[in-house]
This record gives structure tokens, sequence and C-alpha cells, in this order.
């Protein structure tokens, strides 16, 4: 059986305060957060922790590009292969997430990216963005073993005060 995972970043400002969070439908969820850090980085993270606190084959679903390319299009074979540069053959960002996350997918060899578009509606990757952008508000993170919508039930933007300079 594959697990269906729903991953988010947030960021207020960028740099500034960080949320990510990570949701199985009917299943497990966690949210963390960084005091000054990007978006990307929350992206990846949030894609890392569900990547080691679930077992068995998943697949990730991610509005970030950047996460999502990384695998699919085999970036990161391109960056062991320059030395750990990027195709404009300057150093790859976030080096010191990407390398032992790169690791992990590759020795499980059970991780599938899929890209959703990011607030379309999807109900797991709406709840994932609303952990995020909770994680980045208040900067607390937070785990449960068993996701239902009453998580983030009544979670309005209205409740995120920084809502409108989150980029997520």
């Amino acid at each position: 059986m594959i697990t269906d995972v729903f991953t988010d970043g947030a960021c207020i400002g960028n740099p500034g305060p960080g949320g990510w969070a990570f949701v199985v439908d009917e299943g497990q969820w966690a949210s963390g957060s960084e005091g000054k850090t990007t978006n990307q980085r929350m992206e990846l993270m949030a894609a890392s922790a569900a990547v080691q606190s679930i077992d068995g084959p998943i697949r990730v679903h991610s509005d970030s590009t950047y996460v999502v390319n990384c695998f699919n299009q085999n970036w990161w074979k391109g960056w062991h292969k320059r030395g750990w540069k990027n195709s404009k053959n300057e150093p790859v960002a976030n080096r010191d997430l990407w390398e032992p996350f790169i690791e992990l997918v590759v020795a499980r060899d059970d991780v599938e990216f899929i890209w959703v578009k990011g607030h379309s509606g999807d109900r797991l990757n709406d709840a994932a963005d609303r952990l995020a952008t909770l994680a980045a508000a208040e900067q607390e993170g937070r785990s449960g073993g068993h996701y239902t919508d009453s998580i983030v039930r009544g979670l309005s933007d209205d409740d995120v005060p920084e809502k409108k300079n989150i980029r997520s």
C-alpha cells in the first residue's frame, strides 16, 4: 500500500520566520518552524520530515517545483557530478538539507514525488498549507498520529495575523 502525504512550507517574509507541515489523510501529521529561514528551506524540510517519518512506499505531493523537480528531473544527479554546483556553476542552495534528504530518498527507493497546484482547493494540500502557515506565525511545531479535518477546521486566514505577508 502506498501512503499519500501532502507537504507545504510557508515563510513570513523571505527570509523570515518559517513553518513546514505534512499531512496524511486519516493518519500522521506534523509541523515545525525556524526563526529566520526561506520558503524553499521550509518546503524542503516538510518533504524531508515526511520521508523520515513515514514507513513504506510513499507519494509526496508538493506544490514546490524546487522539491519535485529535484527528483523528477534528476537535478540532484547533476549537482553530484558538478561537485554540488548548480547548472549556473554556483553552489547548490540548501545543500545542508539536500544532501541527507537525497541520500535517504535514494536509499529507500520507494518515494515518488508529485507536483500539485498550491491554493487550488485540494483538501490535504490546503491543510498542509494552513498548518505550515500557523507554524510560521506561532513559531511552534505540532504533531499527531491521526489527522482529520477537525485539526484545521475553523482555522481561517484571519486567525493568522501575518497571513497577508506569508509566502507559501
